[in-house]
C-alpha cells in the first residue's frame, strides 16, 4: 500500500504547492486591503471572482485537456495563473484584480482536474480511499502552510505575491517531470439539477450554505481578525488554526457520522456553530488565546459540514448516479462560495466587522430550521446506505474530477448521463 501511495508523491507535492499559493494569496488579500482601507466589499468580490472562475472553469478546463492532453493543459494553466499573480503585483487596480482572479480560478481548476484525474485513473479500487485521504491531507497542509507563510513578510507589499507566483510556477516541476502515463480523459457528468433537487433537497441546501460560509471565511476572516485587534501575523495564525483544526477533525467526525443519524448530526453541528459564533458578534473583546480557541472550534464545525453533507446525499442516491450527484453538489457549493463573500463584504462594510460571524450564525439557523431528521422519509434511501464517511474538507478548489476519487463511487457502473427516472415533488 505504501509503495502505491508513494508513487503519487509528485502529484501530492504539486497539490501542496498549489494550495500553499492559494492559502497565502487569500490571507494576503484580506490583510493588505484592510491595511490600505479598501472596502470589505472589494475583498469579498476578489474571492468571489475566483470561485466564479472555478465554476465556469470546470467545463473550459475539460475541453482544454481533451484538445492538448493533461501535461500541456497543466503547464499552460500554471503559466496563466502565475502571470495573473505577477500582474497583480505590478498593477494596483481593483478591476484588474477581479479579472485576474477570475482567470486564475479557471486556470487552477484545470490544474486540479489534471492532478485528480491522474490519481483516479491510476489508483486501484481497494486503495482509492487511502489515496483520497493522502490527497486531502496534502491539500489541507498546503492551505495551512500558505496562511502561515504570511508571517515571513514584514511588509504587505508586492513580495507575498512574488512568493505566490513562485509556488504556482514551482508546481510545474513535479508534474512536468513525472514518469507516470497520461490518464484517460473522462466525460463530464451532466448537471441534472431538477432531478437531484427532488431527491436530496436538504443535502443541496447544506452544500449551498456551506459554500457561503467557506467562501466568506477565505475572503473575510482575516479582515475580521485584524479589526478585532490582531496583528497580521496573529491573523494568519488565527486562520490557520481553523483550517488545521478542521483537517484534524475529519476522522473523529467520520467515526460519529458512521454511527449516528446524519441529518441529526448536521443539525447538531449547525447548532454548535451557532453557539460558537454568537460570542464573536462584536459584543465582547477577547484575548488572543481565546480567539484562537474560538477559531479552532469554528474550524472543526465549519470544515466537517462539507463531508457530512456529501455522506448524507450519497445515502439517498443510487450508486450508479453518484458522479452526477457530485457534479451538482460542487456546482451548488461553488455558487454559494460566490455569493457568500459578496454578501458578507457588504454587511461588514455597512455595519461592522462582527457581521462576519452574524452571517455564519444566520446560516446555521437556516440549517437548523430546514434540515431535520423528521423530514427524511427514507423513500429514496440507497441500498448501500449508510455510505462511508469520506474526509473531504471544502477547500479553495472545486474540481469535478475529484468526485471519482471518492471510494463511494464506482465509475464503471455510472449512468449519470442517462435520462433520470421520473421523480415526484
Amino acid at each position: 500500500m505504501f509503495k502505491s501511495v508513494a508513487s503519487f508523491f509528485s502529484l501530492f507535492i504539486a497539490t501542496l504547492l498549489l494550495q500553499s499559493g492559494a492559502g497565502l494569496f487569500n490571507t494576503y488579500v484580506g490583510l493588505r486591503f484592510t491595511a490600505t482601507s479598501v472596502s470589505e466589499l472589494w475583498v469579498g468580490a476578489v474571492i468571489a471572482a475566483y470561485y466564479l472562475g472555478l465554476v465556469f472553469g470546470a467545463r473550459i478546463g475539460h475541453q482544454l485537456i481533451i484538445r492538448v492532453g493533461h501535461i500541456r493543459a497543466f503547464v499552460a494553466s500554471a503559466a496563466i495563473v502565475t502571470i495573473t499573480v505577477l500582474v497583480q503585483s505590478l498593477v494596483d487596480n481593483l478591476w484588474v484584480w477581479l479579472a485576474c482572479r477570475f482567470v486564475a480560478g479557471i486556470g487552477m481548476v484545470t490544474q486540479f482536474m489534471v492532478i485528480e484525474s491522474w490519481l483516479n485513473e491510476q489508483t486501484e479500487n481497494h486503495l482509492r480511499g487511502r489515496v483520497f485521504a493522502f490527497y486531502m491531507v496534502f491539500s489541507g497542509l498546503g492551505t495551512v502552510a500558505g496562511q502561515l507563510s504570511i508571517t515571513l513578510f514584514p511588509f504587505l507589499n508586492y513580495e507575498p505575491l512574488v512568493f505566490v507566483a513562485m509556488s504556482t510556477a514551482l508546481c510545474l516541476v513535479p508534474v512536468a517531470l513525472t514518469g507516470r502515463t497520461h490518464p484517460a480523459v473522462q466525460l463530464p457528468a451532466p448537471i441534472m439539477i431538477k432531478y437531484y433537487l427532488a431527491r436530496v433537497p436538504m443535502s443541496l441546501l447544506a452544500f449551498f450554505i456551506t459554500g457561503n460560509i467557506n467562501g466568506a471565511f477565505y475572503a473575510l476572516a482575516a479582515v475580521y481578525a485584524v479589526k478585532a485587534g490582531l496583528s497580521s501575523n496573529q491573523a494568519a495564525v488565527y486562520l490557520a488554526a481553523a483550517v488545521a483544526a478542521g483537517l484534524l477533525a475529519q476522522w473523529p467526525m467520520g467515526w460519529l457520522a458512521d454511527r449516528l443519524n446524519r441529518a441529526s448530526l448536521i443539525r447538531a453541528n449547525a447548532f454548535l456553530l451557532l453557539l460558537v459564533t454568537i460570542p464573536l458578534w462584536g459584543w465582547w473583546q477577547f484575548p488572543y488565546w481565546a480567539l484562537l480557541s474560538f477559531s479552532a472550534a469554528y474550524g472543526i464545525l465549519q470544515f466537517t459540514m462539507y463531508p457530512l453533507g456529501a455522506a448524507f446525499a450519497n445515502d439517498n442516491i443510487e450508486p450508479e448516479r453518484r458522479v452526477g450527484l457530485s457534479a451538482v453538489l460542487l456546482m451548488v457549493y461553488g455558487v454559494g462560495a460566490c455569493i457568500g463573500p459578496m454578501l458578507v463584504g457588504a454587511l461588514m462594510r455597512g455595519i461592522s466587522s462582527g457581521m462576519f460571524y452574524v452571517f455564519v450564525s444566520a446560516c446555521a439557523v437556516v440549517m437548523i430550521v430546514f434540515i431535520h431528521p423528521r423530514k427524511v422519509t427514507g423513500k429514496n434511501r440507497s441500498g448501500d446506505a449508510p455510505t462511508s464517511f469520506v474526509p473531504m474538507p471544502g477547500s479553495m478548489q472545486g474540481s469535478p474530477a475529484a468526485v471519482v476519487l471518492d471510494p463511494r463511487i464506482d465509475v464503471s457502473r455510472d449512468v449519470s448521463r442517462d435520462p433520470p427516472p421520473e421523480t415526484g415533488s
